[in-house]
């Protein structure tokens, strides 16, 4: 286990999974890690039972928790949010439905298209009018607001969502609906375009703020409950001494806010725990030396992948459901393919495994509760996994069930045996995320050839090896605590809060009192909220971006804006900037063309002290150590054939030991495989390293 040095208060990371909850404890000792099923149902219940496991009191004044959430996620996917009110200007009602034309198959006649989340008799159309200019053309009176807000609560709405034509320009229209919405009662849950997307393109936003209102109740509800579970909100403290919240949640940015925040605008978290990963695995990766990443995250429902070519990258366009989310979110790619995802033969005959996933509950068939072959069950039938080992020995796993669901499998397809299936289930997974990685590195003008895959998850590390093979990865690295890599990142998140604003500056306009003039209130907001979230001012960083564009252009790129004053120079830079991010991502520039800036935008930090992984192994003053052996072997199959594997305690192997394939790695919160002509190697920070052996 890594060490830490210094006495530091409890941290608890918890990412709920739809599979696992895992939990990692961080503190003076070290890094703890626990694993329990997750409760579909109510996700608050596996938090408090694997809190209680392992020690931790909710009320403990010490400890503070960040939670990786999937419970706004799930409420889109499977559209069991809110009943939602939409508030627009009249005429536009029906933007939500007509969106943007775009088909995910161009020539499919036959297609359906996911319903809106407001349906028509909800949208509800206000008489009044901003011009692109930010002028009133139709003023709003305080009468029709009144007159809107008692046609919504006729309709039975539990949230509203508000967004009027140009109100980022001019939101005057828009308080007026909040002030008379909110005097309802019940109140339904507000989301208003102005506090939570003040951009333009009008689609985009409405949507956005939409999704936030269709979450919004149900997360509200479920983080007060898990708030007051864990002892609420931290007493006030004396003027100028920073306490942290007692609940924060990770943000789809990579960043974590209090849970009162993230109840207010649940839109972001919607990727909340695959953020988590991938803000984990830069950080170990980067300690180890690599920071050109690419990362494997497959956990029992679905794979997220991410390329971090030297820094994690973000996107500010990304649809989730079918839906457009337009907040700071880590650019991840998720296909459905876990440990539970199920296999099953179609009416062509063809072997077909997931989106559809077993979950916790039922689970895999090996876990004896259903007849469902899964990924899980091809591993463990093809020997690479260990029954009496998973979860370290507290769950027990049934081969003789696996062997009898990939048996019903086999039948069906004819003609091959249960391991021939298992052996088909691997290869048809695998290539679901083969292809996932393709689409960020390949498709994206990257080559893998550059980059270590960072594999983690509970079953991210048994398909590693062989996926980089695919690619021609050189490298797969597998952190200590692979299961719980989701909650080490959320659990070390930096707070981040991010702010938007529209300013749509022409060439002319583009000056350096211009940008200082734009950044200035919004700076001053961000300051003061990252320290209202427990941060001290020492610890708070602001960093200032810019969405630019080509004069005409359609679309934007986001680039840093310098911190350059007194000379034009800031613009020259800033413009330079753009340039350049323009060449690397289309491959052509030309600084002939006049550009603008279309948003202006601010991204506030509140630092949060990270543990280090810590050295491990000779240098940690134990002295010498001999390599530690095997402690079974056993058949496992690799490409249909049988191969004597050994198998090893990876808590046992010490700094620098190398394990030759194949071999399996057994833990508490993964598996990790080692194939035949590879060998895994033990770092200095306990991190597995592995490499083909060349020849």
């Amino acid at each position: 286990m890594a060490q830490t040095r210094g006495k530091t208060p409890t941290v608890v990371g918890i990412d709920t999974g739809g599979t696992f909850t895992d939990f990692l404890l961080v503190d003076g000792g070290g890094l703890r890690v626990h694993k329990v099923p997750s409760t579909p149902g109510d996700p608050s219940r596996a938090i408090l039972q694997g809190l209680e496991e392992v020690g931790i009191g909710g009320k403990d004044a010490a400890v503070v928790f960040v939670h990786g959430s999937t419970v706004a996620t799930n409420a889109l996917l499977e559209r069991k949010g809110a009943t939602t009110a939409l508030v627009t200007t009249e005429g536009v009602e029906d933007l939500l439905e007509i969106g943007r034309q775009a088909r995910p198959r161009l020539y499919d006649l036959t297609q359906q298209l996911p319903e809106p989340l407001v349906p028509r008799r909800l949208r509800f159309g206000a008489r009044e009018r901003i011009g692109a200019d930010g002028s009133v053309l139709t003023p709003l009176t305080r009468d029709q607001a009144r007159r809107i807000a008692e046609r919504v609560a006729a309709s039975g709405a539990q949230a509203v969502a508000v967004s009027l034509l140009f109100s980022f320009l001019d939101p005057a229209h828009e308080v007026l609906l909040e002030e008379e919405l909110s005097r309802l009662d019940p109140t339904p849950f507000l989301s208003v375009s102005s506090r939570v997307l003040p951009q333009y393109r009008e689609y985009e936003r409405t949507s956005t703020v939409a999704v936030n209102a269709y979450v919004g109740p149900l997360m509200s509800s479920y983080l007060g409950r898990l708030e007051e579970a864990l002892g609420g909100q931290p007493k006030v403290v004396p003027k100028g001494k920073a306490t942290a919240s007692r609940l924060r949640v990770m943000q789809s940015s990579g960043g974590s806010i209090s849970a009162r925040a993230a109840s207010a605008q649940p839109v972001r978290t919607i990727l909340s725990g695959p953020a988590g990963g991938v803000v984990g695995a830069f950080t170990l990766a980067s300690e180890a030396g690599c920071t050109d990443i690419i990362t494997l995250d497959m956990g029992g429902t679905s794979t997220d992948v991410a390329l971090c070519p030297g820094r994690i990258q973000e996107t500010a366009s990304a649809s989730v459901g079918g839906v457009p989310v337009s907040v700071p979110m880590i650019d991840i790619h998720t296909v459905g393919a876990g440990g539970g995802s199920i296999a099953r033969v179609d009416a062509g005959g063809a072997l077909v495994v997931g989106p559809e996933s077993s979950g916790a509950d039922p689970g895999p068939a090996c876990y004896g509760r259903s007849e469902d072959a899964t990924v899980t069950d091809a591993n463990l039938l093809l020997g690479r996994m260990d029954a009496g080992h998973f979860l370290g020995g507290r769950m027990g796993l049934k081969p003789e069930r696996a062997r009898a669901a990939l048996g019903r499998i086999a039948s069906a397809i004819g003609g091959v045996s249960p391991e021939e299936a298992a052996a088909g289930v691997v290869r048809v997974v695998n290539a679901a995320m083969e292809r996932a990685l393709r689409a960020i590195s390949l498709e994206r003008g990257f080559d893998p050839r550059r980059f270590t895959l960072v594999a983690f998850g509970g079953a991210g590390p048994q398909h590693a090896c062989e996926l980089a093979q695919e690619l021609h990865i050189p490298r797969v690295l597998v952190p200590a605590f692979p299961g719980a890599l989701s909650a080490y990142g959320v659990a070390i998140a930096d707070v981040v809060k991010d702010y938007l604003r529209t300013v749509l500056l022409a060439p002319e306009a583009l000056t350096p009192e211009a940008l200082a003039g734009a950044f200035s209130d919004m700076e001053e907001q961000g300051r003061r909220e990252i320290e209202g979230e427990g941060v001290a001012p020492s610890r708070v960083q602001l960093r200032r971006l810019l969405d630019m564009r080509y004069v005409g252009q359609s679309f934007e790129l986001t680039v840093d804006c310098p911190r350059i004053t007194g000379s034009n120079r800031v613009v020259r830079e800033t413009v330079r900037r753009f340039h350049q991010a323009h060449q690397r991502r289309f491959g052509y520039s030309d600084e002939s063309q006049p550009v603008e800036v279309v948003n202006v935008r601010l991204k506030a930090v509140g630092r949060v002290k990270a543990p280090g992984g810590g050295r491990q192994g000779a240098e940690d003053g134990r002295g010498e150590m001999r390599d530690a052996g095997p402690v079974d072997t056993r058949d496992v199959v690799f490409d249909g054939t049988r191969h004597i594997a050994a198998f090893y305690l990876r808590r046992a192997l010490r700094a620098g030991q190398q394990v030759p394939g194949p071999a399996v790695l057994l833990q508490e919160d993964a598996t990790t495989v080692v194939p035949p002509d590879w060998v895994a190697r033990v770092d200095g920070w306990g991190n597995l390293v592995l490499e083909g052996r060349k020849g």
